[in-house]
């Protein structure tokens, strides 16, 4: 396998993740169609953890790190690690160590379909880590791997080069050519949301759609 090569695909425009770090990632869902999120069980080590950036993909066998470590070693500053590690949490495939090297490599975070450790520093430093909970138990490093493929991870197809959007309300990927129309419908989505509140700070409670909902249900109107 050469393994710069697999590094070498096509990527989000930095202008695009620089736009799409203004929002949400439950805005970029719902104007995607309401796909594309991973399951709850990936989160953020801590909350206010946020990370946005192309998808560098690796597929792992439950409770080694192996090819992790080559994507460490490969992926591009601005890249979010994504690993689908099988959802196996009987050990930890990252901790401080390889939170510190992603730092230095000028990564933009990881996203761990599997367990993490070393809770307490990771979740005091500035680096994004989701992932499934926590072990302290260590990986092994010698089963074989890929790297820079397609993968499911956390019940969602990521396409090395996706973007990868995630916060406090867990992880969403957007396939790299819609990018651009996805971030101009959440635009338009939070333009639309700051009017609704403006409303109700104005004593409008009811919204324009419900009743219309409510006569589609057949159920009596406000």
């Amino acid at each position: 396998m050469n393994y710069q090569a697999a590094s070498d695909f096509e990527r989000v425009p930095q202008d695009l993740i620089k736009r799409a770090k203004q929002f949400q990632a439950a805005i970029l869902c719902d104007v995607a169609g309401r796909r594309g999120t991973m399951h709850s069980r990936i989160r953020a080590v801590n909350p206010r953890m946020t990370v946005c950036g192309p998808a560098f993909t690796v597929e792992v066998r439950p409770g080694d790190n192996l090819m992790f470590h080559v994507a460490l070693a490969v992926a591009r500053p601005g890249d979010v690690i994504v690993v689908d590690g099988k959802a196996d949490e009987t050990c930890a495939l990252v901790g401080d160590l390889m939170v510190t090297q992603g730092a230095a490599a000028k990564l933009a975070g990881f996203v761990i379909d599997a367990a993490s450790r070393d809770t307490h520093s990771v979740a005091q430093g500035d680096f994004p880590v989701f992932s499934v909970g926590s072990n302290p138990c260590g990986p092994t490093k010698g089963l074989p791997g890929r790297i820079g493929q397609p993968v499911s991870v956390g019940g969602v197809a990521v396409n090395p080069g996706d973007l990868i959007v995630g916060d406090s309300d867990g992880v969403v990927v957007i396939p790299r050519l819609d990018v651009q129309a996805v971030l101009e419908a959440a635009t338009k989505k939070v333009a639309a949301e700051q009017q609704r509140i403006d409303e109700v700070n104005a004593g409008i409670l009811v919204s324009p759609w419900l009743n219309d909902a409510l006569k589609q249900a057949g159920l009596p109107t406000l």
